[in-house]
């Protein structure tokens, strides 16, 4: 899934834009609840080496809030990993280029429940 595509998904249907909250790292989104401001994904370009992945290319990622006891069965699906910077137990990165469209979509809605 591309980025663009996300973010359209996320304002159509939270009515949410990304927020930029660093210099360093201008390309990093943050998706946040539009009342208290909470976070429900990080969407972000990262080298591969950082996630142990083989490649030179950096590739695009989210972090999103699961539930604890899905942690575990989720990384076994190709395309989540453990969170990047992230509660290992909470949170996973999810390789937006090896996730089905519907899918992330379905992890994005699950974030959002769980941390409103």
């Amino acid at each position: 899934m591309k980025r663009e595509a996300l973010f359209s998904a996320v304002l159509t249907k939270y009515q949410v834009e990304p927020d930029y909250p660093w210099r360093k790292n201008s390309d990093y989104a943050v998706l946040r609840h539009n009342f208290k401001r909470k976070w429900f994904a990080l969407v972000y370009r990262i080298g591969p080496e950082k996630l142990g992945l083989e490649g030179e290319e950096p590739v695009n990622v989210m972090n999103i809030k699961v539930q604890p006891e899905l942690t575990g069965s989720l990384r076994l699906l190709p395309g989540i990993l453990p969170a990047y910077h992230m509660n290992k137990e909470h949170w996973v990165t999810v390789l937006l280029d090896k996730l089905p469209e519907n899918d992330i979509l379905d992890l994005i809605d699950e974030s959002y429940r769980l941390t409103r």
